[in-house]
């Protein structure tokens, strides 16, 4: 059996290979991964609620964004939409929903009523979720568009894709061991 050199070094070096590594930072990387898989957990309280299942359904289409993984278990979440009015008598099951949410997490206030109360000036609506926990993207409206909750959640990718994800996992293990 005749061996070429050639085959031999042709074995040892694949090209195809060479065009398929990526030199990046670990930050960019995580930033990417966390940006392009949310996992929205639906916190529909009225009328919002409904432009929320819409923009789930095939005319919308959020799954194009990797956000089509609706999960109605806080621990297997990572953004709240708050779509609707908060009334101070739920305002503690969303708060207690938030706190089970693993970090990284985010949160989306959808409509008027979730972010700043809406026409409902009374002593039992909560003058906007932002009172209760931080809001990372508000979406206005009464009732929004799916496409205009579809912008809050580009929005929101944009912002995760500038966020330091080395830095606030240092700084929370640091927390943690103190």
């Amino acid at each position: 059996m005749v061996t070429d050199s050639s085959s031999i070094a042709h074995a040892a070096y694949d090209s195809k290979i060479e065009g398929n590594v990526i030199f990046t930072q670990l930050d960019a990387a995580m930033n990417w991964m966390r940006k392009n898989s949310l996992w929205p957990m639906p916190m529909g309280l009225a009328c919002c609620a409904i432009e929320l299942m819409a923009t789930a359904s095939s005319r919308f289409d959020i799954s194009r964004f990797g956000m089509e993984v609706m999960r109605f278990s806080p621990r297997q979440s990572d953004v709240m939409i708050v779509a609707g009015t908060v009334t101070y008598k739920m305002a503690l099951a969303v708060k207690r929903v938030w706190d089970q949410m693993p970090e990284p997490k985010w949160c989306i206030a959808m409509g008027a009523c979730a972010s700043s109360g809406g026409m409902y000036r009374s002593y039992a609506v909560l003058q906007g979720i932002d009172q209760l926990i931080p809001v990372d993207v508000y979406i206005s409206g009464c009732p929004p568009r799916p496409e205009a909750l579809i912008e809050g959640m580009m929005r929101l990718q944009r912002k995760i894709e500038g966020e330091s994800a080395v830095e606030d996992q240092k700084r929370s293990m640091i927390e943690e061991m103190a």
